[in-house]
């Protein structure tokens, strides 16, 4: 599928790199990339401030991480690479200069000459749209990225930044990356859904597996604990749990797993070009790549969707 208006064209499911430099050294940051890839995976989708939030970390681990494998073969010919700026401790925000300086030391970090997909993590109200929109698109006209996102911005920003780019000719983004999966939709598409169809834009959903919960691994009736104890809360409701349980018996029938069906749904579904899903090691990738080529039965796709009405 083509990336919104560009050229450029993705494949069922986009690796998140989070992990890297953080959870996955290195050494299975190239295991990984070389089973994305050979599975038929061919975009990447980092940042500059993974993964400042890890003790001792600064941001841009993740991208320094895969530096050896993009430069080793014909890797980087293999794999588009995303990733983005403004929330990396030391580069904040969206001043102009600020953006130059963070996409060239994001494009060092990896040791790629461009970038092919730079998003604009999120929204600065403290720097006037037309400034950053200008030097993003600077950046496309200089071939230091190839192409504009944005992540986490409200959908009035949206059309705001579109107007802005058709107003001065400006190059204008051609993604977007919002908060989206079977159990938190309502934000996605009661606003976001419509601004990308009218202006073409790719949707690259994050959290596609609602921090685990859509994995299965929780029961209805066991408390959540763990780590990831804050982020799975918010997803759980009795409703939510019944949306699980469905993705559990389509898994059954199939022989896949609850994870690979949720991911199936999303990518059915319209302007969405491919969830983020990200892979500690490769077992776990081989189980999300499963996800990249299901395709559900029109009677599946509606039972998801009418189980998951209204969240």
């Amino acid at each position: 599928m083509n990336i919104g208006k560009s050229d450029l064209q993705v494949s069922g499911i986009a690796l998140g790199a989070n992990p890297f430099g953080w959870t996955a050294d290195e050494n299975t940051t190239y295991q990984i990339l070389d089973a994305f890839t050979e599975a038929g995976g061919n975009m990447v989708d980092t940042a500059d401030v993974y993964s400042a939030w890890a003790n001792g970390n600064s941001g841009g681990e993740s991208e320094a991480a895969m530096k050896r494998w993009l430069n080793t073969g014909n890797n980087r010919e293999r794999l588009l690479v995303a990733t983005k700026v403004g929330q990396k401790p030391d580069r904040k925000g969206l001043r102009p200069e600020n953006i130059e300086r963070a996409a060239k030391e994001s494009a060092e970090r990896l040791g790629v000459e461009q970038i092919d997909l730079y998003y604009a993590h999120e929204d600065d109200p403290d720097v006037p749209m037309n400034e950053f929109a200008e030097a993003f698109s600077e950046l496309a006209e200089k071939g230091l990225i190839r192409e504009i996102g944005m992540s986490n911005f409200a959908p009035a920003r949206f059309e705001e930044w579109m107007k802005i780019a058709e107003q001065n000719g400006l190059h204008a983004p051609v993604a977007m990356q919002p908060h989206y999966n079977l159990v938190f939709r309502s934000d996605f598409e009661a606003e976001r859904l419509s601004v990308a169809k009218k202006y073409s834009l790719a949707v690259f959903p994050y959290f596609a597996l609602a921090s685990g919960f859509l994995t299965g691994k929780y029961d209805r009736n066991t408390p959540i604990s763990g780590e990831r104890k804050s982020m799975v809360e918010p997803y759980v409701s009795e409703q939510a749990f019944d949306v699980v349980d469905a993705l559990k018996q389509i898994a059954e029938k199939r022989a896949v797993t609850p994870g690979a069906v949720a991911l199936a749904w999303l990518r059915a579904q319209d302007t969405v070009a491919a969830p983020l899903a990200s892979a500690r090691n490769t077992e776990q990738l081989r189980q999300t790549m499963v996800g990249a080529t299901l395709e559900l039965d029109p009677e599946e796709l509606d039972r998801l969707s009418g189980l998951s009405q209204g969240l």
